[in-house]
């Protein structure tokens, strides 16, 4: 099954007055490169949340946003009055003319008068936020099952259009080979005391030099590898893009052969083609 790298998938939910929002994207790369940007609060989970993202997502290049909103009012403030009231007797006993509310603004800016009440991650919380986690990559995996259907659609289609012009191939290699005998003999009519055998050597020689049939076998097994790969592999892309790169081995050395304007033609098509499977691939996972 082809699955793009391409993908996106969001999910949220709320837990005891807290809206847990995650976002997961990704483009193609040749390995799994996360960017994760997480609050605070679950900074200690970050492991946990990375290590579900890469046994998941396999590879790409990630992005994974986590929000955090409160949705109810929370008092997580606290007033240390034992302690401001000290800090004002102290400081009274340094400048007694002064007024309670100077000693009292100077008091609450001293170490530990006012903080925030510690708010620990409870086990509950991590579980919901676990869970949101992996909602957001199955959609994610949604979107890329989708995308991979197209992608299919598009690569089977290159590799198809291939085939075809290496089928409309055949009927000018024949043509190909009989122009040049027949220049190779009107040659030979115009010059005199050449030797024959020796003529005909060389002709056979570069006749055999043109011969494509073998480039025309090794294309059309890997185009069907290909296909076969493509088919009935999973996680794929890697293996894909391999077999594209002989593809196009067997496509310049039949360029190179032609010698002949039609399968020149067709060559330039395969190109084309192939230029379309390899860009395709780099975004197969």
């Amino acid at each position: 099954m082809i699955l793009s790298m391409t993908g996106f998938g969001r999910a949220e939910n709320v837990f005891e007055g807290k809206k847990i929002t995650i976002d997961i994207k990704s483009l193609n790369s040749k390995s799994f490169d996360l960017n994760i940007k997480i609050p605070l609060r679950y900074k200690e989970k970050e492991f946990e949340i990375r290590k579900i993202l890469n046994d998941r997502i396999i590879r790409g290049k990630v992005d994974c946003y986590i929000n955090l909103e409160n949705l109810e009012e929370s008092n997580d403030v606290k007033i240390n009055k034992s302690l401001i009231d000290s800090y004002m007797n102290e400081l009274r006993t340094i400048a007694s003319d002064g007024p309670d509310f100077e000693y009292l603004k100077m008091a609450v800016r001293l170490p530990d008068a006012i903080t925030s009440r510690p708010d620990e991650l409870s086990e509950g919380e991590w579980e919901a936020l676990a869970k949101i986690v992996i909602a957001a990559v199955d959609r994610f995996e949604e979107f890329r099952k989708t995308e991979g259907k197209i992608l299919h659609e598009e690569l089977e289609r290159n590799i198809q259009n291939i085939d075809k012009n290496l089928s409309a191939v055949i009927p000018f290699e024949e043509e190909r080979i009989t122009a040049v005998k027949e220049r190779y003999q009107k040659s030979l009519k115009e010059f005199e005391n050449i030797d024959e055998t020796r003529f005909y050597q060389e002709m056979a020689y570069f006749t055999e030099k043109l011969d494509i049939s073998e480039e025309k076998v090794r294309l059309s097994q890997h185009l069907k590898y290909y296909k076969e790969v493509m088919d009935n592999e999973d996680f794929n892309g890697k293996k894909l893009g391999f077999i594209s790169q002989e593809i196009g081995r067997e496509i310049n050395t039949l360029g190179s052969k032609a010698n002949h304007a039609e399968i020149q033609k067709l060559v330039v098509m395969m190109k084309d083609d192939l230029e379309k499977i390899k860009e395709q691939t780099l975004n197969v996972l």
